[in-house]
């Protein structure tokens, strides 16, 4: 028996510390009941990293103590493995899974290292080998956030939008699904997650003019059990259900011709407590209303369902059991797409099972699991795009009307660029009750461009180049955090409503 210090799973990168109790036992099966237990108080193997968030509550949090603040600062380099040599291409954005003694790494261009923990040697390779042509169709690189590990199969995601199953022992291929079809530039950058007997996955796309989805499919043969539309079919296609009915209502004009965006490529979860798949989805596309139909006197009046939402399915079905919209008829690129992590916390005297998501927008948002309640929604960092919540419509966002543009009018949004936090992920201490999350502060100026064009880089979503503030008083922030995170008085232009942000939600 020995301990593993550390694990080294880059190309150039540095380490990520794990230490966990090796031992030459044949491994246990990694099934549904241990996936509940993963993480928690109740592991059935503490030191192993079975799922992309740690536990199935993506809290990201550790319970082991042989690392404390009395003996961090002896750690030092174990072994290091290069992961660049077969391949040679492509850096990682993936969390690496840590089950039978192996630690399993995925790279851009979907490639998986298997690699002893012990020693850092290789134990086998596998190249999914991506259809060439994925890199020019898709957006920002060809990442690949990392796997799933269920009953001795990896679950890999791979760029071109095939589900893989490998043997977690030899990396043999076991079968793979064709989710949906690079040439119509549907990808796949998200770590799938598994839901029972099933594994969740959701496409990106979104800048390409796709209409977004997520499903799942069955592990023992890798067979379609649902799909859930995150962006109703054309104007005159049939309806799967009655919610993309009702999705159809918020959408006006001859938007389909864009697709209508909605990828899910990265926040997703399963709450084995309810049974739910809870997917965070992308924006609408293109970014400016006029190009989704929307004419300037209904500015704000769309929202665009079920774009930028949070949204809830019954795991066995696919059938939609609740949604929040993070950001109503987005128009600034604030998926809300980023992680989540899910908790039992006390709130005003009783338990609440809550979900907490801190996206592109800035704002932390907290829900009710079990029926999408909305609890609160407070900035982390500068924001003027949204100026309250009105609590009477279930924390609906009430938008800044200063903050919409087009050809002739453009804004500066706060945050901008890449969002206030991104793909990055967060965690949480239930001790501590505090959430830990890397942020960006900062601005875009936004104006569209004439027509969306796939192949012009910011012009696919619509937007215009060089686009400045026309007017002579920059629009307002309606939110500035505080150093105190104390009460923050009214803004003017921006109504009313002030925040009190609580420590930790920063």
């Amino acid at each position: 028996m020995s301990n593993i210090k550390a694990i080294l799973a880059a190309c150039v990168i540095a380490t990520i510390a794990l230490i966990s109790t090796v031992t030459a036992q044949q491994p246990r099966a990694v099934d549904a009941k241990v996936l509940t237990t993963a993480g928690t108080a109740k592991d059935a193997m503490p030191g192993t990293w079975l799922t992309y968030g740690h536990s199935q509550s993506e809290q990201r949090y550790s319970l082991l103590k042989q690392i404390d603040e009395t003996n961090v600062g002896k750690l030092g380099l174990a072994w290091s493995a290069p992961l660049t040599a077969a391949g040679g291409r492509g850096g990682t954005e993936g969390t690496p899974l840590m089950w039978n003694n192996t630690i399993y790494q995925t790279m851009d261009n979907s490639i998986v290292y298997a690699l002893d923990a012990r020693t850092g040697e290789q134990k086998w390779m596998y190249d999914a080998k991506i259809d060439p042509i994925t890199p020019s169709h898709m957006c920002c690189g060809t990442h690949n956030r990392g796997l799933a590990v269920y009953e001795g199969k990896l679950i890999l995601a791979a760029n071109d939008a095939r589900l893989i199953a490998l043997d977690a022992n030899s990396g043999k291929e076991l079968w793979q699904s064709k989710v949906a079809d690079i040439n119509q530039y549907y990808s796949f950058t998200i770590a799938p997650r598994i839901a029972g007997d099933k594994v969740i996955v959701g496409v990106g796309g979104g800048e390409y003019f796709i209409r977004g989805f997520f499903a799942a499919y069955n592990l023992k043969d890798g067979s379609l059990a649902w799909k859930f539309h995150t962006v109703p079919p054309a104007p005159g296609k049939p309806f799967e259900d009655k919610d993309q009915e009702k999705a159809s209502k918020t959408w006006v004009g001859d938007w389909a011709k864009y697709g209508g965006g909605g990828s899910v490529w990265d926040g997703l979860v399963y709450d084995p407590d309810t049974n739910l798949v809870i997917a965070g989805t992308g924006n609408a596309e293109p970014w400016p209303q006029e190009m989704r139909g929307i004419p300037k006197s209904e500015w704000g009046k769309w929202d665009n369902l079920y774009t930028c939402s949070i949204v809830a399915v019954d795991a066995s079905s696919g059938k939609l059991k609740w949604y929040y919209q993070t950001v109503p008829t987005d128009s600034w690129d604030f998926d809300s797409v980023g992680g989540f992590i899910m908790a039992d916390v006390q709130i005003e005297g009783r338990t609440r099972k809550v979900i907490m998501q801190a996206p592109k927008s800035g704002v932390f948002y907290i829900l009710d699991r079990t029926n999408g309640q909305f609890i609160s929604a407070e900035p982390f960092v500068p924001v003027n795009w949204v100026t309250g919540f009105d609590k009477k419509n279930n924390g609906k966002p009430i938008i800044n009307q200063d903050a919409y543009y087009d050809q002739t009018n453009s804004v500066v949004i706060y945050p901008g660029g890449g969002g206030a936090h991104n793909w990055a992920p967060m965690s949480y201490n239930p001790n501590a009750g505090l959430v830990y999350l890397p942020y960006s502060a900062g601005s875009y100026t936004f104006n569209a461009a004439k027509e969306p064009d796939p192949k012009a880089g910011g012009g696919a979503h619509g937007l215009g180049r060089g686009g400045q503030d026309k007017r002579t008083t920059p629009m307002p922030i309606c939110w500035r955090r505080h150093a105190d995170h104390g009460q923050q008085p009214p803004v003017p232009g921006c109504g009313q409503y002030a925040v009190r942000l609580q420590g930790g939600y920063g």
